[in-house]
């Protein structure tokens, strides 16, 4: 591999962000076995498939993870082709601000022009093929200046789950993949609003894939959030010495609970959409972010109404049944005038809910939390 494509060559770093806590498939996932690291979809599991996809734009020395304590060691057993030394544990949770700043300022010390993609580690990219596509794209735009490349999801339906990006005017339709201008970041809407974004026509979803420079997101974090620019300074200083835990530890702490989306995107675009220099480039490699059971449902059946029997199982019978969703390994499932629903059984929990209820599954864990079962989160 490498993007000889580009002209001179432009070296490309991605960052896998593999942190979170596993609620929102508990009760398969757990602290220590968090989505990320399960096979939700065939037999890799999604950060196998994650770093796959990257292969044809990456080398693998090129290649960081941020995850936590919990799963480093089962990441890096997964992950062999990464070194240990790039797969760094956050010594505390800090959103994603944080994390994707970090790589960019331990890379500006030697190597400020690399290009950084940041990647969440549970997607599903149905062809990658064009995702591979794309990013050559994002990474020949990202190198060409002090540019913010941002990939926006098409909307199929008013979707009040996911981020939005407003789009504005078209880059030079001269290259193969088009490129909007980004005229503002959109959170979470409310359902009247998602449906009048989705009749607009320009607003998509974020994808929550974000390519930039080293140097132009570390400049970024400088600009919009300063304070937090002196902690990742002194992490980046200490890295490769018998100080580092301890200064990352110590540093990291003192950074912002604080999302890139807020804390970078949305105020870099206040600038207005000709001076943010931010970009749009098209997700169109069939992308899911596969973020509730329901959207598992959704990814695995063939339509909406089809009953999903997944996993390892002895059969379903379905009577007057439609659009639910079971995973019950070894067992056989039968449903009787039930619609929608959510059941998942492992050895020590069974959940049942709705589909349209299986965004809360995180209140249920939260719940138990508090309940003091720590054994079953």
């Amino acid at each position: 591999m490498s993007n000889e494509t580009l002209g001179a060559r432009v070296r490309f770093s991605p960052v896998i962000l593999a942190g979170g806590s596993g609620t929102r498939f508990w009760p398969r996932s757990r602290r220590a076995r968090a989505k990320q690291v399960l096979a939700l979809q065939g037999e890799r599991t999604m950060i196998q498939q994650t770093l796959e996809r990257l292969q044809p734009v990456a080398e693998m020395s090129d290649v960081w993870v941020i995850t936590n304590a919990l799963l480093r060691d089962v990441i890096q057993a997964q992950l062999p082709e990464i070194s240990v030394e790039k797969v760094l544990a956050e010594p505390c949770a800090r959103n994603t601000a944080p994390a994707c700043a970090l790589a960019a300022f331990l890379l500006e010390r030697t190597e400020p022009d690399t290009v950084l993609g940041v990647f969440p580690s549970d997607h599903v990219v149905a062809n990658p093929a064009r995702f591979a596509e794309v990013m050559q794209a994002a990474i020949k735009l990202a190198a060409a200046g002090e540019n913010i490349v941002v990939l926006g999801v098409q909307p199929t339906r008013p979707e009040t789950g996911y981020g939005y990006i407003e789009q504005g005017s078209m880059l030079a339709a001269d290259e193969p993949i088009v490129a909007h201008r980004v005229k503002r970041f959109r959170e979470k809407p409310d359902a009247h609003t998602a449906e009048r974004f989705l009749a607009a026509g320009n607003f998509v979803w974020n994808g929550g894939i974000f390519v930039w420079s080293a140097r132009t997101l570390a400049n970024a974090v400088r600009e919009h959030i300063p304070e937090m620019a002196g902690p990742l300074e002194a992490i980046a200083a200490a890295y490769g010495t018998s100080e580092f835990e301890a200064v990352f530890a110590k540093e990291y702490a003192e950074c912002e609970n604080i999302s890139v989306d807020y804390a970078i995107l949305e105020r870099r675009s206040a600038k207005g959409e000709k001076r943010s220099n931010i970009f749009c480039l098209p997700a169109d490699f069939g992308w899911n972010d596969l973020g509730s059971w329901s959207s598992l449902h959704e990814h695995l059946g063939q339509t909406p109404q089809d009953n999903v029997m997944d996993g390892e199982t002895t059969g379903l019978f379905a009577i007057q049944s439609k659009g639910n969703y079971v995973y019950a390994p070894g067992k056989t499932v039968a449903l009787l005038g039930v619609d929608g629903l959510v059941v998942v059984e492992t050895p020590d929990a069974l959940l049942i809910t709705t589909s349209a209820r299986s965004q809360d599954v995180s209140k249920l864990v939260r719940a138990i939390h508090e309940s003091g079962r720590e054994d079953l989160i």
